[in-house]
């Protein structure tokens, strides 16, 4: 049994990892939850008990064994090598230690072993388009090894937190009544009825900085500095569940049949593909689910050893809540936790 702490207990990711360590039936003997100053001393009910929101301070990580951290980076920090400092293990689902060589970027389906060294005490959560990238192309690189990959993502309003939410929801509204639309407080223009490709800031090189941290996260999670890798990452008036066209050249051949083999026995993956009626992953019904969908596998007519997918998830729990609790399980079966002190 373990000692967690929830940090951004009252965000929207904060919300998800509430649910999804009651689903799990997470080992915990103790649980504190912590927020921004505006939430302190607020009441917060879990397993019908009631908890007061902590401040985010030392005192409120003493004896704690995993911090699930969902803050802004500038506040993640500050708040990831204080709770670091007193003895916990910090999983982090902010971008910013997701580059640090020193902190591991973890998805457990695809380099668990990675947890096997924690020298800040911090592990990193990826971003919501890369986990689920990179949980379709494990499989294909460990049978084929992976060349070259280019990625379209088809991501929803709700990657950009519940003020993302609301603005396509108002904007919806005001169309379904003939009414004048809203202007887009969290999306860079109109999402309602339209697509957006520059919802991001530019980085460098004409990419944006989500494209950025695909290329980078990808990398560094599959050990493959040098993998080609060309994203395209695009808003779209869906609430949740971010989806993925990808194109993936391998070194060696592998057929979509046998792909498909490897993809429906690869741990997270829920395969479907050519069902009845040609049923293929929706974000629809990716909503609430902790699996990647995999479907539409075939081959990429445009180069050799190449095959072509579609691939979603829902971006709340497997792109960033179900994420950070399978990691604090995964160091409980490494028997990294419980902290021995």
């Amino acid at each position: 049994m373990v000692k967690v702490a929830v940090v951004g207990a009252t965000g929207a990711v904060g919300e998800v990892i509430r649910q999804v360590l009651l689903e799990h039936s997470f080992p915990f003997s103790e649980i504190r939850f912590l927020a921004s100053e505006k939430s302190v001393g607020r009441p917060l009910t879990f397993l019908d008990k009631e908890y007061t929101i902590l401040p985010i301070c030392p005192a409120s990580f003493e004896g704690i064994d995993v911090v699930l951290s969902s803050t802004p980076s500038s506040v993640s920090l500050v708040s990831s090598p204080m709770a670091a400092a007193m003895g916990a293990i910090v999983i982090d689902n902010s971008s910013g230690w997701r580059m640090d060589p020193m902190v591991p970027l973890v998805v457990p389906e695809v380099n668990a072993d990675h947890l096997d060294s924690i020298p800040k005490g911090i592990v990193a959560n990826p971003n919501c388009s890369t986990i689920q990238m990179v949980v379709a192309l494990k499989p294909l690189h460990d049978a084929a090894i992976l060349k070259r990959v280019i990625v379209s993502t088809y991501q929803a309003s709700s990657g950009k937190g519940a003020k993302g939410l609301e603005d396509l929801n108002a904007q919806i509204t005001a169309i379904g009544k003939g009414q004048p639309v809203p202007p887009s407080k969290a999306h860079i223009a109109q999402l309602a009825g339209n697509v957006l490709a520059n919802d991001w800031k530019l980085a460098e090189d004409g990419y944006s900085e989500e494209e950025w941290k695909m290329v980078r996260e990808t990398r560094k999670i599959l050990s493959l500095p040098d993998l080609k890798i060309c994203p395209t990452t695009v808003r779209v008036p869906v609430q949740t569940g971010h989806s993925e066209s990808l194109n993936v050249e391998l070194a060696h051949p592998l057929s979509p049949e046998n792909a498909k083999k490897l993809l429906a026995k690869a741990p997270g993956i829920n395969l479907v593909d050519e069902l009845v009626g040609g049923e293929t992953p929706q974000p629809l019904f990716c909503v609430g689910r902790d699996e990647v969908f995999v479907g539409r596998v075939r081959r990429d007519l445009s180069v050799a050893n190449g095959l072509a997918l579609w691939v979603v998830a829902d971006n709340l729990r497997k792109g960033a809540a179900t994420n950070a609790v399978q990691i604090a399980e995964t160091l409980i079966k490494r028997g990294i936790l419980p902290k021995k002190r």
